[in-house]
């Protein structure tokens, strides 16, 4: 049927099929600029994670500091010269004036509590900052050296650095259309079909909305960053924040998209060029992959599928996977255009179109369950990969075996260039490897095991956010510097649930018993079990490795203490402190760490990010299990919560789904070799040569100290899935030189690899140029994913083209 539509359709009549292939592909243009990119974190989590939801309700009770900036300052002279204070204060009042900027707090507008008076009444009634006309600039300084406040958190140990906190006006209508956007998504995952409809439509009015945010959020970045390049002269300036850290990620997805692109097409075009010396080979190919990619960017503009931070490299990997159908096309037709040169150019197109249809098809299939099983990660970015890279190859098959042959029916026969197979006939060197040097093969096989084996047992799974970025950027500076003197950047909370009942044996004087009837009231509240929990877990974190620092109740509960020269803020203190201390300073140093109407204690912290022994799910999990002896069943319930726990469960999830998954791909790729191959023993041979080499590239990751992250936990998957195309054409091939050459194993192996050798070659080329691209990413995982990725393919290859045919060699499968 095949050979039909080619005769009678696509070979009579080129033009015409040609002329429909781009009017479809006209269509799908206009759906490509549709397409849109999404930085923020939540591309980065779980669908269904727990831990998300209940951030998400503790977020509605305490300030978030997603609307943050923070600028950090290492000024040239003082901290606390004249000329240093009035550059704090001239550009706090330029930074107010920047349209998204609510308030600008530095070290002028702190509450100095240890500058006046000692009582706590005196405290309240009068609060002295560096602006107060008689403030003692010696105590403050050594106030805010020294403070559990401010030391680490406004300024660095050694005074020299200083914080300079943006905020930025909430915008409550995103508020608005995120939380229902939120409820309707909730409401499905609950079964509720009807809410289907109301998901959309909350979905669309969300993303159109924050579409315009993005654009006012990057204005105000940009003006931001104009403010500080402005006043360079005065010392170091570094902002770090999160929304800085999201409009900057849409920049560097969308030059990555664009540059990684251009430049794997010039290198490309280069390639092909010395390889076949001729302009049909090189624009041929290079136009199949650009309708390809537009085609693709159409389907996935017309889905709605957003390209992020982990399919910011799809344009690189469509590029490859088409150009490798097209080599293989390429390579088959100048092969039977050698072997029979009388042949017509519509017989020599047929020929090898169809030649190719069988092991294209299945070399394509396994490429897309590689990648369909990046839907099991339950995280929409690497699922929406998954579906992307899916209905990109099928598109590229489909285009390759219509453009194609159509393109070449027109064009005249031409005398082939063949010096570069001459002169580099590197497939003709591993054939003799394969001959004369079996032993050393199989011996190197069995120690890549061994090696594999032990590295594979020391990769561990980490995301250093601060290391996801190159040195030169502005998001690691700012990061690495606040990290490095501002006490940690990643953040993470605990939160306490006190129980309702009091116990038996608490003690209650005179004054709670008056106030027994309003549990909320704060003179109630403020018990010595509230206080001492406050306490004791604050300590906890506070002594904990790689934690730096810590934020709460028992905060106050020290500076309360050292105001009152060692004794302890007794109930009646803390009540007046929480009902007296104006509202701007109370939100500073108390509201966010309490909650009275809903019973709790909020800890935060912020981890040191860059510490290169920081392991995340350890630190999780032991502070999970300590924590028990501290907050006991009768105090209450604790809970860890915040960003780190987040994105530390979603690198776990990841972790568990793509090893089962891979396991699950290997073994189903195996029942497609079965009838495709019609053997077993060389269905077997064929993965054990693809699974071996590529495990090498994760052992050597162990060894290496190369952490797995959420850009190279999918390099297992998806290169299973494009490292079988090679033993599939290889495999395809030696059977048909088996049949021509009477069985004999031997001529059967010189002349596979002195065929479909080539276009192996060839594609592994193409393949490790276009992942080498990715090394010049701003984003430090895509530079990993790059690099291992080409180890991959290399290492496959040889699999395919060294280990296999001796494996055939050794074990003969096919009976002839």
């Amino acid at each position: 049927m095949l050979k039909k539509i080619y005769e009678k359709l696509i070979l009579r009549f080129p033009i015409a099929v040609l002329a429909a292939l781009f009017v479809i592909v006209g269509i799908l243009t206009i759906q490509a600029s549709k397409l849109e990119v999404d930085a923020s974190a939540e591309t980065l989590l779980l669908e269904d994670d727990s831990d998300l939801l209940f951030m998400r309700e503790i977020s509605t009770r305490y300030p978030s500091g997603l609307d943050m900036l923070i600028i950090s300052f290492a000024p040239k002279n003082d901290l606390f010269a004249p000329e240093t204070l009035r550059f704090l204060d001239e550009i706090s009042q330029e930074l107010k004036k920047v349209q998204r900027v609510d308030s600008v707090m530095s070290i002028l507008d702190i509450p100095l509590l240890e500058n006046g008076g000692s009582a706590v009444k005196e405290l309240v009634n009068d609060i002295t900052t560096l602006r107060s006309p008689y403030v003692n600039f010696q105590k403050a300084k050594e106030e805010l050296l020294t403070s559990p406040i401010y030391s680490e958190n406004v300024v660095s140990k050694d005074l020299k650095t200083t914080a300079i906190i943006v905020m930025l006006k909430a915008d409550e209508t995103y508020a608005k259309l995120l939380e229902k956007r939120n409820s309707a998504r909730e409401a499905v995952t609950k079964g509720d079909t009807g809410a289907e409809e109301t998901f959309k439509i909350a979905s669309e009015e969300f993303k159109k909305y924050r579409d315009e945010l993005r654009i006012k959020e990057r204005q105000n970045i940009d003006e931001i960053r104009a403010i500080l390049k402005s006043h360079n002269d005065e010392g170091a300036l570094f902002l770090g924040g999160v929304n800085m850290i999201a409009v900057d990620m849409i920049t560097f997805v969308k030059s990555d998209l664009v540059y990684f692109g251009a430049v794997l097409f010039a290198l490309l075009a280069l390639t092909l060029w010395v390889i076949f010396r001729q302009i049909r080979y090189i624009v041929l190919p290079l136009l199949i992959c650009a309708i390809s990619i537009i085609s693709t960017a159409g389907i996935l503009g017309f889905f709605g599928w957003e390209v992020t931070v982990i399919s910011s490299n799809f344009v690189a990997l469509q590029l490859i996977l088409t150009i490798s159908i097209i080599l293989h096309l390429i390579v088959r037709y100048r092969e039977l255009a050698s072997k029979y040169p009388k042949a017509t150019q519509k017989e020599l197109v047929l020929l090898s179109t169809l030649s190719k249809i069988k092991p294209s098809f299945f070399a394509v299939f396994t490429t897309i369950i590689g990648f369909l099983s990046l839907m099991l990660a339950n995280i929409k970015p690497i699922i929406n990969l998954g579906w992307m890279m899916a209905s990109g190859i099928t598109m590229s098959l489909l285009i390759a075996f219509t453009a194609f042959p159509s393109i070449l029916a027109i064009l005249p026969k031409k005398k082939l260039y063949t010096k570069f197979e001459k002169e580099f006939a590197f497939s003709s060197f591993c054939a003799k490897i394969v001959d004369k040097h079996g032993f050393f093969i199989v011996l190197t096989a069995a120690c890549m095991i061994v090696f594999a084996l032990i590295g594979i047992q020391k990769i561990r799974v980490e995301n250093s956010f601060i290391n996801y970025f190159k040195s030169s950027t502005q998001i690691y500076q700012g990061m690495k510097n606040i990290d490095k003197n501002l006490g940690g950047t990643t953040p993470m909370d605990l939160i306490v649930q006190f129980n309702t009942d009091k116990s038996a044996d608490e003690e209650e004087d005179d004054f709670e018993k008056e106030f027994l009837e309003d549990k909320n009231d704060p003179k109630y509240w403020f018990t010595p079990k509230v206080t001492n929990t406050a306490l004791g877990v604050h300590d906890y974190f506070e002594n904990s490795e790689f934690i730096g620092k810590v934020q709460s109740l028992g905060t106050l509960l020290k500076v309360g203490k050292r105001l009152n020269e060692g004794r302890d803020l007794d109930s009646f203190e803390l009540a007046l402190i929480y009902t007296k201390l104006p509202e701007s300073y109370k939100s500073m140093i108390l509201s966010p760490y309490i909650n009275i109407e809903h019973n709790e204690l909020r800890f935060t912290m912020r981890l040191i990010d860059s510490d290169p022994n920081l392991k995340r799910n350890e630190l999780i999990q032991k502070a999970n299990e300590e924590l028990k002896e501290i907050i006991t069943p009768d105090i209450g319930t604790y809970r860890l919560s915040g960003a780190m726990v987040l994105y530390n469960n979603m690198l776990q999830s990841l972790f568990k789904s793509q090893i089962l998954t891979l396991g699950a791909v290997a073994a189903l790729f195996l029942v497609i070799f079965i009838p495709l191959f019609g053997s077993l023993k060389a269905s077997l041979l064929a993965l054990a040569s693809n699974l071996i080499p590529m495990s090498v590239v994760f052992g050597f990751m162990g060894f290496a100290g190369i952490p797995l992250d959420m850009m190279t936990i999918t390099i297992a998957a998806i290169s299973i899935g494009m490292g079988v195309d090679n033993v599939i054409h290889y495999i395809h091939r030696f059977k048909e030189e088996l049949r021509l050459s009477g069985g004999d194993y031997t001529k059967a192996m010189y002349n596979s690899h002195n065929s479909i050798g080539y276009a192996m070659y060839y594609t592994t080329v193409a393949t490790a140029l276009g992942f080498g691209v990715l090394v010049f990413s701003n984003f430090i995982p895509t530079i990993y994913f790059g690099v291992l990725t080409v180890a991959v393919m290399i290492m496959v290859f040889f699999g395919a083209i060294i280990l296999l045919p001796k494996l055939l060699l050794i074990f003969k499968p096919f009976k002839y």
